[in-house]
């Protein structure tokens, strides 16, 4: 993965993540860290991406490397997925 131009990382924090999973990510992320472009895609604020962590020295490592050298883009207002389902439900009821 270290190698791969572009790494996404889609949905990620639904579950908090076990030793192997935390140990896994940071070596990952420390391995890309100003080498290659890394995309995350998350429901969960990053304010709570500690918590999903679960360990406070690899959750600093990994956000240092992530948070810091990062854009982000905070997306606002209904899914996009409520809207179609009502059209799509509003299409079937006609």
């Amino acid at each position: 993965m270290a190698r791969t131009d572009l790494l996404i990382l889609d949905d990620w924090g639904p579950e908090k993540l076990n030793d192997d999973q935390r140990r896994d990510l940071l070596e990952i992320i420390e391995d890309r860290y100003e080498m290659r472009s890394t995309i995350v895609t998350s429901q969960v604020p990053v304010d709570h991406w500690y918590d999903m962590i679960g360990n406070p020295t690899i959750a600093d490592a990994v956000l240092d490397r992530l948070v810091h050298n990062a854009y982000r883009i905070e997306l606002s207002g209904e899914s996009l997925r409520k809207q179609k389902a009502v059209t799509t439900n509003q299409t079937t009821l006609a």
